[in-house]
């Protein structure tokens, strides 16, 4: 495998990413053409995709109290997740003829280094000639980067743009530290030097046969200067168990703080398998035993918290939390990069089991 230039931020998955494949090897650094043939028969989970590719810093900046870093890398497919009927079906958006790169946000909060999910975040692309492309970016979850905003974007050739990105106040509940956080909509810009040659330098790194579409994953990138959303290894409450629904991993925990008021507070954590990146966008509703009837039955609400971070959760007084179902009513509802097209599209309901 080629190495990454100086100035490369991230070079794709470099060595701890290619090493995290769950200890496989299996894969050629070549240049990029075009995209490889998806991966025939992809089993209904996550899965090794045909290729990985690097990507390039644009800029880092400040919108409000949160912080935003724009990355870029080759234009690509990614898919949107559609409702057909009673069935969740992911939608393929291919690369259009004049897409130049495939532009990416990822926005957290700097002092817990939190991820902001439910933002509704666009961006707006200007060179000197004025508005060149101006989008709602998608929500979306990669392998390598997990939650992040992205799309493809067409530019006017080797330029300089000013790349403006708009955040929105996350659509969730908040505690703790981030209760007064965010409130607002804010901006950030940053400068763009495009230039196609440098972007064909990003690595792009093909997998062999005999790995791609395997039940498996590749790592996140290792970056010290931006976080990938990941679920807490450990929360100080009382957990109820693991359960899995579309080969999406939940959690459950039971977590008294004041900073939750005075009952119990139901946590639930949606996280992908493999690496426990932090899955956004869902309905999910639990029930939760009492003497006689329910002590809680409802949805539990997106919620951010310095803890516990991006989580599903509700107030509960009293209940048998070791026999609460918890329902996913609507799956996450963001695109998926190749690997997770297949994956978290079902419904139902489980019940936690220590």
């Amino acid at each position: 495998m080629t190495g990454p230039t100086r100035r490369r931020f991230l070079a794709g998955v470099g060595a701890a990413g290619l090493a995290g494949l769950a200890g496989c090897a299996g894969f050629s650094t070549t240049t990029y053409s075009a995209e490889p043939p998806l991966v025939e028969n992809r089993p209904n989970a996550v899965y090794i995709p045909s290729h990985v590719e690097g990507m390039e810093m644009v800029g880092m900046g400040m919108a409000g109290d949160a912080r935003v870093a724009v990355t870029y890398s080759y234009p690509h497919r990614f898919w949107t997740v559609e409702q057909d009927g009673t069935e969740f079906v992911t939608q393929q958006v291919d690369v259009r003829d004049d897409d130049a790169a495939h532009l990416m946000a990822t926005v957290w909060d700097p002092e817990t280094g939190v991820v902001l999910p439910n933002t509704g975040l666009s961006m707006e692309i200007r060179n000197d000639d004025g508005l060149v492309s101006q989008e709602v970016v998608y929500p979306m979850l990669s392998q390598q980067m997990g939650f992040h905003y992205g799309a493809n974007f067409p530019l006017d050739g080797n330029d300089v743009y000013d790349v403006t990105v708009s955040v929105g106040a996350p659509n969730v509940k908040r505690f703790g530290s981030l209760g007064n956080r965010f409130t607002e909509a804010a901006t950030a810009t940053v400068s763009f030097d495009y230039r196609e040659g440098a972007r064909n330098e990003i690595d792009y790194t093909v997998f062999e046969a005999d790995r791609r579409g395997q039940r498996d994953a590749v790592a996140p990138m290792s970056m010290d200067m931006m976080p990938v959303g990941q679920v807490p290894d450990s929360v100080s409450g009382t957990a109820l168990g693991e359960a899995t629904v579309g080969d999406l991993v939940l959690r459950g925990y039971v977590v008294t703080n004041e900073r939750f008021a005075d009952d119990s507070y139901l946590v639930v954590t949606a996280a992908t398998p493999y690496n426990d990146l932090v899955v956004p966008g869902m309905a999910l509703s639990a029930r939760v035993p009492g003497d006689g009837r329910a002590a809680f039955a409802g949805r539990l609400d997106p919620a951010l918290d310095p803890d516990l971070g991006f989580h599903y959760g509700a107030p509960v007084s009293g209940g048998a939390f070791q026999d609460t179902e918890l329902t996913v009513e609507i799956p996450p509802q963001v695109a998926r990069h190749e690997g997770y097209e297949t994956a978290f599209l079902e419904t139902g309901t489980v019940t936690f089991s220590a």
